[in-house]
């Protein structure tokens, strides 16, 4: 018989031994007791032994990684080698697969929201639809990384989805698999000079392409643009980098966000370059929404604290936690949360999210029927709001937190939205108020 403890504490060593020389510095001096080591060989050699059906070493190893990180809070993991490269294309904005962004609700996979112009978007799936069933097979209380890889697949092969939506009777989607490029910017021209940008997810090339639309819209508006709608809803957010570089288009030096870690050294204060601002007069509304989360979050709120937006719409999302990627060579990463951020005014947006200046639901009629997002904060193990950055607790705003049904996805942006048509009427208020006052 082989040597089980061997093998599982040499598979482990072997892929601490492959972390980068940055991670094993920070790691703790005193690792695990041995009879920590111990206990964990024990159960592992139990399972070889006498579980009902066969399963290797490696596979109850990744599995006790994944389950070490995952009771850790609800965005650190561990991936293997096949989840890495796929989390690498997502980065890329190009991957295989249906096109839709996902989170795990009540033991199912829950539409957060489809991504414009892809087979999930084509095929009529909508935010809060949750998945039951992936080609008649239930994966209620399924890893979510493991349902992603069943919903990914060859271009051209097709996969059947049996969708719940709201208190209809659950219904069975064919959708056909198609490589999936992001396109992560939407833009055009509304009337009076206002231009509107729509982000849908916060990728490698956002800020490049967001770049290239507000100069597009400036050509289109005769070289100048009078207002700007920055659309964030249903922006499940993406690259840190990204979300600075794209508010940074909107200020002139300053903070846009502040990172803090559990470590001194970990804290960082990104900053706006002093020359950034393109739109540096052009009134200014974000929308946002309760699908709106992260790297959205980061922009909403920074635009919010500088003064520089009217951020109008429901309360987002709420995830004020920064995660670092730490490859294991060879061994897939550790996706682990090291850090929290903070809005330039100081304030956290973990378990809170950006609550708008001017609060405007959709109407109901344009309202995905009783379906209500989860939220940061009613994720098992999310962490509670910890108060400014210099450890005040926050004082309740004058605007009261407000979340509502999501928006039916295919009517953002359209000539029946009716939270755009509530941003272009307040924008067209303010550019009426700028006449006046230079005329008086």
């Amino acid at each position: 018989m082989k040597n089980t403890r061997f093998a599982a504490v040499a598979a482990l060593a072997a892929m601490l031994a492959a972390v980068p020389l940055a991670f094993a510095i920070g790691a703790r001096s005193n690792g695990p007791s041995p009879t920590d080591l111990a206990l964990i060989d024990g159960v592992i050699q139990l399972v070889e032994q006498d579980y009902v059906h066969p399963v290797g070493t490696h596979e109850l190893t990744k599995d006790a990684l994944k389950g070490m990180l995952n009771r850790l809070d609800p965005h650190s993991d561990y991936m293997d080698e096949q989840e890495f490269k796929e989390s690498q294309s997502d980065i890329s904005g190009k991957f295989g697969g249906l096109g839709i962004e996902i989170s795990q609700q009540a033991g199912f996979p829950k539409v957060i929201a489809p991504i414009d112009g892809t087979p999930a978007a084509r095929a009529g799936l909508q935010p809060g639809d949750l998945i039951v069933a992936v080609n008649g097979e239930s994966v209620q209380d399924q890893n979510l990384d493991k349902i992603v890889r069943v919903l990914r697949g060859p271009p051209g092969s097709s996969v059947k989805l049996t969708i719940a939506r709201g208190e209809d009777k659950p219904f069975d989607v064919s959708i056909v698999r198609s490589i999936i490029q992001v396109h992560t910017v939407k833009s055009k021209l509304e009337p009076n000079g206002i231009g509107y940008v729509r982000i849908t997810e916060f990728g490698a090339d956002s800020p490049r392409h967001f770049k290239e639309a507000l100069e597009t819209l400036k050509n289109q508006a005769g070289g100048k643009l009078n207002g700007l709608v920055l659309d964030l809803r249903n922006d499940p957010g993406g690259l840190l980098t990204s979300a600075v570089a794209v508010a940074g288009n909107f200020l002139t030096g300053g903070t846009v966000v502040t990172i803090k870690g559990r470590r001194g050294g970990d804290n960082q204060a990104y900053q706006a370059a002093p020359s950034g601002a393109v739109l540096p007069d052009a009134p200014m509304v974000v929308l946002i929404n309760g699908a709106s989360a992260s790297a959205s979050e980061i922009v909403a709120g920074a635009l919010q604290d500088r003064k520089r937006a009217i951020i109008m719409g429901t309360q987002s999302f709420g995830k004020g936690s920064v995660q670092t990627i730490i490859p294991l060579n060879g061994y897939g990463a550790v996706r682990l949360t090291t850090a929290l951020y903070y809005t330039p005014g100081g304030r956290s947006i973990q378990g809170k999210g950006i609550a708008p200046d001017v609060v405007v639901e959709a109407p109901k009629e344009q309202q995905i029927a009783g379906v209500v997002l989860p939220h940061e904060s009613s994720l098992r193990g999310a962490f509670r709001n910890p108060g400014t950055l210099n450890g005040k607790i926050e004082k309740e705003g004058a605007v009261k937190e407000k979340y509502s049904p999501p928006m039916k996805a295919d009517l953002i942006g359209g000539d029946d939205d009716a939270q755009l048509k509530a941003a272009l009427n307040h924008l067209e208020r303010s550019l009426g108020k700028i006449k006046s006052e230079k005329k008086g």
